[in-house]
């Protein structure tokens, strides 16, 4: 995998469209999962998506050899986010609809309590202030590692791990509260 990524990045270094269609196939559904995540409505979701594979083309000239391009690729999503942000401070954050696994309708009690904790985290991400949600986003949610997670958030990894911790005190702060 690793070294598929390499050979996709030295395209997109040449200037290949079918690397760049390629690297919209591989990663399309990751960023888009990833706007949502951070708080962006199906629509801008998609807008933003868009947005961060027309700046992903426009610098490539900048992805260093070696940087693995999912962590690259999600670091300019998180400031075409920071930018969207930046622009709609009036915005409202928008929660990510719960959906069930199984398509089923009949749920046993223990489906419906677990459905109600998760929609009770979620809801305490989506008040996160935006550098702590990205951090938990990016590590808990798009499953990256500590240090691909820094990576894309443009920070140390001890600063992502101070980040992770901050977010995760005032998650349990917030959730015992609603207790």
């Amino acid at each position: 995998m690793e070294n598929r990524q390499n050979l996709l990045a030295g395209r997109l270094k040449a200037g290949d469209h079918a690397a760049a269609a390629e690297l919209v196939d591989m990663y399309y559904e990751q960023i888009y999962w990833f706007m949502r995540r951070l708080g962006h409505s199906r629509e801008a979701g998609e807008d933003l998506t868009q947005e961060t594979f027309m700046q992903a083309w426009h610098h490539v000239g900048q992805l260093r050899s070696g940087r693995s391009l999912g962590s690259w690729l999600y670091h300019i999503a998180a400031n075409v986010s920071r930018v969207y942000w930046r622009r709609h401070k009036h915005s409202e954050l928008v929660s990510i609809e719960l959906v069930s696994a199984t398509g089923e309708d009949d749920r046993s009690s223990t489906d419906v309590l677990n459905l109600e904790q998760l929609a009770q985290l979620r809801d305490a991400v989506m008040k996160l202030p935006i550098k702590l949600r990205e951090a938990v986003v990016l590590h808990y949610m798009q499953h990256l590692t500590i240090a691909e997670a820094a990576e894309a958030a443009g920070v140390g990894k001890g600063t992502l791990k101070s980040r992770l911790s901050r977010a995760l005190g005032v998650l349990r702060r917030q959730l015992n509260s609603d207790l």
